[in-house]
């Protein structure tokens, strides 16, 4: 549920982005603000998150964090003013970080090398059942209820995982804590100034930033570009969470038999070759069906481009695994939400933005897998931990 969190409370709103446009009275770019904000405080809140974890444990961190997420849920489903509910989605979002910081650490802290690749996969497994669920939740609700009534679910997932988080053990035993708060924020520094640790942050957030314009700008591209009925659109749309899933039972199975390093390096390339045709269908005005086929090639590459990364950057970096968590939460949803609403500067009635975006953020991801990651396993140099050589 910790890993499933942040796809929730963004998806669920996908089906709704169009009536809140009418109701707050604001245009296409200031709607999917509502998505972005809550990406950058989860990428805030993931700063806070990681090193205070590493000194404190994970589980009181998370205990406290939970309940501002629940507070912030509340306030969010009866805000009426567009600023005050975007400011509800930052702190829903920064509260809701702590969440995605211990879902990865706590799988550092009880595994390790191929037993990692295949918790990571199940990670991402658990959290691609979330797109699948979440509009087709979100859809229904809206028909139902209303847009605000999707915030219940939320409050429930925050009521379920602070009550499970009080239930569970800590996991962070008190000799692999760091000594005191200062320490643990100076492992910034540390990871930062390691080439490999930060060209894997850099590659995951060009994939994150394609896959977060695809996310932020489907219910226009599909409804509003190709005109098709919302329950079309959910259709569509958790088929592809449903590829999303599928492709997260690749590296468990492939653990341990294959490199996670091959199969990195298959998914940026396949994400790539994905955008391009996605790109060529808007620029050449293609049917539905082409531009929906050309997404099925990228979007589900990102569970195993991410449980693989998670899986060789994490290995070396056990004892600050939440600092390393928190860099690559931060950096993945902060860059994503500067890049996710550029879809929309050329309104709502054009997907040449999202294609633009997509194949730029998938051929960065590309040069630096290549430069900054497969450099060093090309040559064999040794990941030391705290630094690469």
């Amino acid at each position: 549920m910790l890993a499933a969190i942040g796809p929730l409370s963004s998806d669920m709103f996908l089906p709704a982005l169009p009536e809140m446009e009418k109701q707050f009275g604001v245009d296409t770019s200031t709607v999917e603000m509502t998505l972005s904000v809550t990406m950058m405080g989860m990428g805030v809140g993931q700063l806070l998150a990681g090193p205070i974890s590493d000194r404190f444990g994970r589980r009181l961190p998370l205990i406290i964090g939970t309940i501002c997420f629940v507070l912030s849920t509340v306030g969010s489903m009866e805000a009426l003013d567009i600023t005050i509910f975007l400011a509800l989605r930052f702190l829903q979002g920064l509260s809701g970080a702590f969440g995605l910081v211990m879902s990865r650490a706590i799988a550092r802290d009880v595994s390790s090398g191929a037993e990692l690749t295949r918790f990571f996969s199940m990670l991402m497994l658990v959290g691609g059942l979330a797109p699948i669920l979440a509009p087709v939740i979100g859809e229904t609700l809206l028909v139902v209820m209303g847009w605000r009534k999707i915030f219940m679910v939320l409050l429930i997932v925050g009521l379920i995982i602070l009550v499970s988080t009080i239930m569970f053990s800590e996991t962070l035993p008190q000799s692999m804590r760091t000594t005191d708060l200062v320490a643990s924020f100076k492992n910034f520094s540390v990871l930062l100034k390691d080439r490999y640790f930060f060209g894997h942050c850099l590659l995951q957030c060009a994939a994150m930033s394609a896959f977060f314009s695809y996310l932020t700008d489907s219910s226009f591209l599909f409804q509003d570009v190709y005109k098709i009925e919302p329950k079309q659109y959910t259709l569509m749309f958790s088929g592809l969470g449903t590829a999303l899933v599928a492709a997260g039972a690749i590296p468990i199975a492939l653990a341990g038999k294959v490199k996670e390093i091959k199969m990195l390096a298959w998914s940026l390339y396949q994400a790539l070759l994905g955008s391009v045709a996605f790109a060529v269908c808007i620029f050449a005005g293609a049917p539905i069906e082409l531009a929906f086929l050309s997404l099925l090639v990228m979007v589900p590459t990102l569970s195993v481009s991410s449980a693989t990364s998670l899986s060789l950057l994490m290995r070396f970096h056990g004892k600050e695994a939440g600092s390393a968590s928190a860099i690559l939460g931060f950096a993945r949803m902060f860059v994503a939400g500067l890049v996710s609403p550029l879809t929309g500067i050329a309104g709502n009635d054009t997907a040449v933005p999202l294609a633009v975006i997509i194949f730029v953020c998938q051929l960065l991801a590309v040069l630096f897998f290549v430069k900054m990651v497969l450099s060093f396993h090309r040559r064999g140099d040794r990941i030391i931990h705290g630094s690469t050589s």
